[in-house]
């Protein structure tokens, strides 16, 4: 395969990513590679630089050095750029960030009439169509604070999936989740994953990641420890520290 056919079938290409806060280094020399369609899990405990990663990957947060190429577009400082990369990833919070005085429906309209300039009628059909993928049409006309924590998260996905990305960041979807929610919103998820969404996933849900992800990467105080399969992942981690990790979080 040529060089130029091999770079179009990568989604994400992060090289030398460096981040500070102040004299804080919260990323340490970060090369990854996402291809299309890849599933990949992000773990490792509080404070490595998981969430700080994504998070740079759309420009909510902005490195200091190194490279980020998302669908062959630089994210650089340049407005273009960062607002062609936004129109490709969507992005799943911790919390759900739904306008309270909106119905679900609304919630999920609201952003293709603002951004894209759609048709209210036009918005409303699509967001329509996307709570019927993430199984909670019956829900469009509450608000916000009459759902449950996994229907308002599934309401996050829908919006974020109104906008067609190519490509979905979570960070920590489930963990401000009640245990008996989690399970619906990562079924919504790997149901994503089964249609071929290339998804970076930051997560403690060691049972997501062995059933949807292509391949696990271990973080720990801002750098990558590991990447590999699930499989060896879990099986047989080369590092100690993913060990300790999995000890820790599977006991």
């Amino acid at each position: 395969m040529s060089a130029g056919a091999e770079a179009a079938h990568i989604a994400i290409a992060i090289t030398g990513l460096d981040k500070w806060y102040g004299a804080y280094h919260a990323l340490k020399n970060i090369h990854m590679e996402v291809r299309r369609g890849e599933r990949i899990v992000i773990c490792g405990p509080s404070g490595s630089g998981k969430s700080t990663l994504i998070r740079c990957v759309n420009r909510l947060e902005e490195h200091q050095r190194g490279h980020i190429v998302v669908n062959g577009t630089e994210l650089t400082a340049n407005l273009k750029n960062i607002d062609a990369i936004r129109r490709d990833v969507g992005m799943v919070f911790q919390h759900f960030n739904l306008f309270p005085h909106l119905t679900v429906l609304e919630n999920c309209a609201l952003p293709l009439i603002l951004a894209r300039r759609r048709p209210r009628r036009e918005a409303e059909a699509m967001a329509w169509h996307y709570l019927e993928r993430v199984r909670i049409p019956d829900q469009a006309t509450k608000y916000p604070g009459q759902l449950s924590g996994g229907q308002q998260q599934r309401v996050a996905i829908a919006r974020s999936l109104c906008m067609a990305p190519r490509i979905m960041l979570f960070d920590e979807p489930t963990s401000a989740l009640d245990p008996e929610m989690v399970k619906e919103v990562l079924d919504t998820m790997v149901g994503l994953a089964e249609e071929g969404m290339t998804m970076i996933v930051v997560t403690h849900e060691m049972g997501f990641a062995r059933r949807v992800a292509v391949r696990v990467i271990f973080m720990d105080r801002g750098e990558v420890i590991e990447s590999a399969d699930p499989e060896t992942f879990f099986s047989a981690p080369e590092h100690e520290r993913t060990r300790e990790f999995l000890t820790q979080i599977l006991h």
